[in-house]
């Protein structure tokens, strides 16, 4: 799957490997799971990384965090591939601590060319049983926290006249889901962020769109699993829905979506949303 989407030009020669030689890619949420494996793939690609990511325990939903270790092997991984990278240890609600991860882009690279925004929570809860805690956090990170990084990062691409915005939404940005009001609630506000950004940036020839995952196999699903009092495998299987037979797709399959999305390739494309859905959508 992952070849497949990638290797669908918008022009040239279909077998041609995507290029991102000199362009510079800023994650959040970069540290483990989808940010993670979209830094790498960008790496590979030729592209030099800012990784941005909390590097400590998240308040809500509790079991998910992300340790700075984790951090510093990312940007291991990353030298080895022969690619820079800026390491910003931010939460995505910190206006003070963004601005300053974009700095330090901007100083050691001069541009930032794409922005994957990425960083994310997810936790179930009956909507009677919301507590302000889990909406606030929910909100913050999921939709504010886009706009907080979305407006530090594209003045840069307005001044360069060019760039590219990807959203991580979800499905639950397309549809609704029991026990998770809040969370689609988040990612839909983020589908409309993206629209509303593809009109405004569109004179700066900067592209915005949104990719729109089924479940997605990586630590998150422990963390669901932890709270649920079950298994990774079962919080796949049970909320999946599916029409492929698999309980989620792969971290290669978004980052596969991703680069085509950040490419030339798709240099037509914004205002849109992309299913990954494994044919859930459908069903």
């Amino acid at each position: 799957m992952a070849e497949k989407i990638g290797a669908v030009p918008a022009f040239g020669a279909a077998s041609a490997p995507l290029d991102f030689t000199g362009q510079v890619a800023f994650i959040t949420g970069a540290a483990s799971g989808q940010g993670r494996q979209v830094a790498l793939e960008f790496a590979r690609a030729g592209a030099d990384v800012v990784a941005l990511d909390v590097g400590r325990r998240v308040e809500y939903p509790a079991v998910q965090h992300r340790a700075d270790d984790a951090l510093l092997s990312l940007a291991d991984e990353l030298a080895a591939l022969g690619r820079r990278a800026v390491l910003g240890v931010a939460d995505v609600r910190d206006d003070e601590a963004v601005t300053r991860a974009v700095d330090e882009a901007m100083v050691a690279f001069g541009r930032i060319d794409i922005l994957f925004n990425n960083a994310g929570v997810l936790g179930y809860a009956e909507v009677d049983a919301i507590t302000d805690e889990a909406l606030d956090a929910t909100i913050d990170i999921n939709l504010k926290g886009p706009m907080i990084v979305a407006r530090r990062v594209v003045p840069h691409m307005k001044a360069a006249r060019r760039g590219v915005i990807i959203n991580n939404s979800s499905i639950m940005g397309l549809r609704g889901g029991a026990r998770l009001s809040h969370y689609a609630a988040s990612k839909w506000g983020l589908t409309g962020l993206t629209k509303s950004w593809a009109i405004e940036l569109a004179p700066f020839n900067i592209r915005v769109v949104s990719i729109h995952p089924t479940g997605v196999n990586t630590q998150m699903n422990d963390s669901l699993a932890e709270m649920e009092g079950t298994t990774a495998q079962e919080i796949g299987e049970r909320s999946a829905g599916n029409l492929l037979a698999v309980p989620w797709v792969e971290t290669e399959d978004v980052a596969a979506l991703v680069l085509w999305l950040a490419s030339d390739r798709a240099r037509y494309v914004t205002g849109a949303q992309y299913a990954l859905d494994a044919g859930l959508l459908s069903g």
